[in-house]
């Protein structure tokens, strides 16, 4: 099992002192990885489905992330994940390389369509077709991290007699991991991802999406050599030994739970007691 640490660039980790201190204390511990969220605006006031306070501090993840590639050596930093159809994704492909160029390669691109309405009306971006915005933009990253001479004619996005340099340093581009539940997600995740991503999951809903991958991936005729989904789960509540050998015969092969804490103090005992229960 590999363990990932999410939230570390939103709360106590807004303050970049205390995210350097809790990613390099993941590190040392045996975290594989660290976790960003996004939104870049919240309803205020608060109202369902808003997943937080409009005051909550919240850095953009590749600006932490870049700041963390220099804190740390090893751990991989991922979006968990960056709300894709809200993006210019010629302008996400080259922030993203940047990343992955500057940590040496420890970018994982974890991606998702979004779901607060409030959101997408404030940035002018369109909410109706979110679901079509993500999937082609998928494919333009792609094009400009993988393609010689890159070029694309889609429905949103057309270019070509373009190149966008660095590339990433990961070749053929760094993982891409589709978050979300709905059968689009899954679907997504199964014809355009290398990996997938649930949030707050508990087994039973764990279960029902590992099956709907399978399912996803058996309908879009997935290629053998594309290899496995790699599942990633941040569980709903509390761990113990029991729960993550559970997570694990269901094929989760990453545990990304929520640093809980309202410092670094708790946040950097919180790393250590998950390492010392799980990890060592």
């Amino acid at each position: 099992m590999k363990w990932g640490l999410f939230g570390i660039n939103f709360g106590p980790c807004a303050d970049p002192e205390t995210a350097a201190r809790v990613a390099r204390c993941a590190e040392a511990a045996g975290f594989e990885s660290v976790w960003t969220g996004e939104h870049v605006v919240l309803p205020d006031p608060q109202v369902p489905p808003s997943p937080a306070p409009p005051e909550t501090p919240m850095l953009d993840p590749a600006v932490a992330l870049a700041f963390l590639a220099g804190q740390t050596t090893t751990l991989r930093l991922a979006t968990g994940i960056v709300i894709l159809p809200q993006r210019n994704p010629l302008v996400l492909a080259k922030e993203l390389a940047s990343v992955d160029v500057v940590s040496g390669g420890r970018l994982v691109f974890g991606l998702g369509a979004g779901y607060l309405r409030a959101e997408f009306q404030a940035l002018g971006a369109s909410f109706g077709d979110r679901g079509a915005r993500t999937n082609e933009a998928i494919e333009v990253m792609r094009a400009l991290w993988t393609q010689d001479e890159p070029a694309f004619r889609g429905r949103f996005w057309s270019f070509s007699g373009v190149a966008a340099m660095p590339r990433p340093v990961q070749r053929p581009h760094p993982p891409i991991v589709v978050g979300g539940e709905s059968p689009a997600a899954l679907r997504r995740a199964a014809a355009q991802g290398d990996g997938w991503y649930g949030f707050a999951m508990d087994l039973e809903r764990t279960r029902r999406a590992v099956e709907g991958l399978a399912a996803a991936s058996a309908a879009a005729g997935r290629p053998a050599e594309r290899g496995p989904l790699e599942i990633s789960v941040t569980p709903s509540g509390e761990l113990d030994r029991d729960l993550v050998r559970r997570f694990e015969d269901l094929g989760v092969q990453r545990l990304v739970p929520i640093g809980r804490g309202r410092s670094g103090d708790a946040l950097v005992a919180f790393v250590e007691r998950t390492a010392e229960a799980f990890i060592a």
